[in-house]
C-alpha cells in the first residue's frame, strides 16, 4: 500500500524524498493526481507501512508537509 505526501513548495518534495531515502524508507517523487490539490506540482510516493517514520522525519527536518494521503482511498 503507497501514501503520498504533497507539499506546498518543490522544494519540500525534492527534500521529503531525499531525507526518506537517507532514511532507508522507499520513496520517489511522483505528479500530484488531478483530484488532490496542491500548489506544487509534485508529491512524494512512499510504503504506507513507513508513514509515523516518514513523518517523524518530517517533523525532525522541519519539511513542511501539506498533507499525506492513502493512494488506495483516493
Amino acid at each position: 500500500m503507497s501514501c503520498l505526501a504533497t507539499f506546498k513548495t518543490t522544494s519540500m518534495a525534492l527534500l521529503f524524498e531525499r531525507s526518506c531515502r537517507e532514511a532507508g524508507i522507499g520513496a520517489r517523487i511522483a505528479p500530484v493526481p488531478r483530484k488532490l490539490s496542491s500548489s506544487c506540482g509534485l508529491a512524494c510516493e512512499f510504503p504506507c507501512e513507513e508513514r509515523t517514520k516518514a513523518e517523524a522525519l518530517a517533523a525532525e527536518r522541519k519539511i513542511e508537509v501539506a498533507a499525506v494521503h492513502d493512494l488506495d482511498k483516493i
